[in-house]
């Protein structure tokens, strides 16, 4: 038996249950044909279940949140409680009834389409995962022995565009966030997020600390020397000040190809690591953003603010080791109050 909370040590990606039913669309009715709930993990199961995870872990626009209490109308939470709690664990039942419910959310929404729905129940570093995602077909050519060209269906796997994602440990642990789903543009995505019953905690000043966090960790992790360190801060900070100087919500994808744009890939896959759990499209919070370049702190006799250049330019220099602060290049009007107070003393 598994435990939800991640006690058993797992493997990366191991598998415990895939099913995959068929969500359709006739005229402005939505209707569900289920398909098999117990797939045997093969090795095109085990890939299939490897690269959706790892396209959505690549996708910027991505929300986080957490479960509704209002289980009535968001009853996901309460399928996915009565999954784990049971002795028997029965993935039929589970998916079943989340098919039920993704039906009832997509008639909300016209632009809604039908497709594929894939559920993964799988570990990774000892956490359970509950993956959802919606994929269509797609037609491309073959050629016959005898060269003749035919049409040959398959599955659009790069191309969906919805798609969802649980932290089952992080839920049973009561963790603040531990849903994601593609939020993409406009509304269309408002029935996944609802089917998910996921209520997104998009917040300005935690959501920017996040994203801060995350550019730092970014240039420690590049690397970069001191002066390229400061000058890819400074920048990311024009940009995000700029986004919340209009009250306009940042978009990762603007963001990494401005600030990077020799190579945006990177960090735009850096940002959009679900693990992180970064929303995308807020409205960054212009106090947190000065963190990027300044540094502050206080004590109940002194406070203390400066900026990275003061760093790079010798003006400022610490000693980890006494854990001590010293200051050169003092203004003419201090220097004169330190000379006579300590010449008093």
């Amino acid at each position: 038996m598994w435990s939800p909370t991640g006690e058993r040590p797992l493997a990366e990606n191991s598998i415990i249950s895939v099913a995959v039913h068929d969500l359709k669309k006739d005229a402005d009715k939505f209707d569900i044909a289920l398909g098999k709930s117990n797939l045997k993990v093969t090795e095109p199961v085990q890939r299939l279940v490897d690269v959706l995870d790892k396209l959505y872990g690549r996708r910027t626009s991505k929300s986080h949140g957490k479960f509704s209490d209002d289980e009535d109308n968001y009853p996901t939470q309460r399928h996915l409680r009565e999954y784990v709690e049971a002795e028997e664990k029965d993935f039929a039942t589970l998916t079943e009834s989340l098919m039920k419910t993704l039906a009832v959310n997509a008639q909300t929404k016209a632009a809604a389409t039908g497709g594929h729905v894939f559920f993964a129940h799988f570990t990774r570093d000892e956490r359970h995962y509950l993956m959802v995602a919606i994929v269509t077909d797609t037609l491309s050519a073959a050629l016959t022995q005898q060269n003749d060209v035919h049409d040959v269906a398959h599955l659009d796997i790069e191309g969906f565009r919805f798609a969802g994602r649980i932290n089952i440990t992080g839920w049973a642990n009561k963790e603040d966030r531990y849903i994601g789903f593609l939020k993409g543009k406009g509304n269309v995505a408002e029935y996944f997020q609802a089917f998910l019953g996921c209520i997104d905690s998009v917040q300005e000043k935690a959501d920017t600390k996040n994203l801060v966090e995350a550019l730092m960790s970014f240039a420690d992790d590049k690397s970069l020397k001191p002066e390229a360190k400061t000058a890819f801060l400074t920048k990311a900070k024009e940009i995000c000040d700029r986004a919340a100087f209009k009250r306009e919500e940042l978009s990762f994808d603007a963001l990494t190809n401005e600030l990077l744009p020799e190579d945006p890939g990177s960090l735009r896959d850096y940002l959009a690591n679900p693990d992180l759990k970064l929303n995308d499209w807020f409205i960054p919070n212009r106090a947190v953003l000065n963190t990027l370049v300044r540094f502050k702190g206080r004590t109940d006799h002194w406070s203390l603010e400066f900026d990275r250049k003061a760093i790079q330019e010798g003006e400022v220099t610490y000693d980890p080791e006494k854990q001590t602060l010293t200051l050169r290049n003092l203004p003419a009007e201090l220097k004169d109050r330190l000379s006579g107070e300590f010449e008093d003393a």
